[in-house]
């Protein structure tokens, strides 16, 4: 049987909804506040961000509509061989459907064509699928944050060997 939802390369149409939902689920985690990402000032173009080079940004159709995405980039103030996983985010829509380990598997195969050694993730306490989702994928638990995010309300840090 084929997946409900299709993994696919952001478009600059699909902004606006990827902004609105990054900033509709935040909040729900009680990520909405300064030191998050949904402070960033690429949420609003996402696909102008990701267009840059080493980087990638996929989002989650079900039926035509986007329910969430995820992408990949190098870590700000990091070692250039680690990339860090961005904004992934899925309304409740698309959560149970598999599209997360399905956009990981994206996010990872483009950091690794990307060439990068290792993949980083920041997130907080509360994000329990999330972080049942990347402990499965095979990340390792930090004890201090990498690199200069900028997102210094995220509480738990993760790494992956690619």
């Amino acid at each position: 049987m084929p997946d409900p939802f299709q993994i696919r390369p952001i478009r600059p149409e699909d902004d606006a909804a990827m902004a609105a939902i990054i900033r509709t689920v935040m909040p729900e985690f009680g990520a909405g506040g300064a030191g998050f990402a949904i402070n960033d000032p690429e949420v609003d173009w996402l696909s102008r961000a990701y267009a840059q080079p080493r980087s990638a940004y996929f989002v989650v159709e079900v039926e035509g509509r986007v329910l969430g995405g995820g992408g990949v980039a190098p870590l700000e103030g990091g070692d250039a061989t680690i990339c860090e996983l961005r904004k992934m985010y899925f309304l409740p829509a698309a959560r149970g459907l598999g599209a997360g380990a399905a956009m990981m598997r994206a996010c990872l195969d483009a950091a690794r064509g990307f060439g990068f050694g290792q993949c980083y993730i920041e997130t907080l306490n509360g994000m329990d699928a999330a972080m049942r989702l990347y402990e499965k994928t095979g990340f390792d638990r930090l004890d201090a944050p990498l690199g200069a995010t900028g997102h210094g309300g995220c509480d738990r840090w993760y790494l992956l060997a690619l």
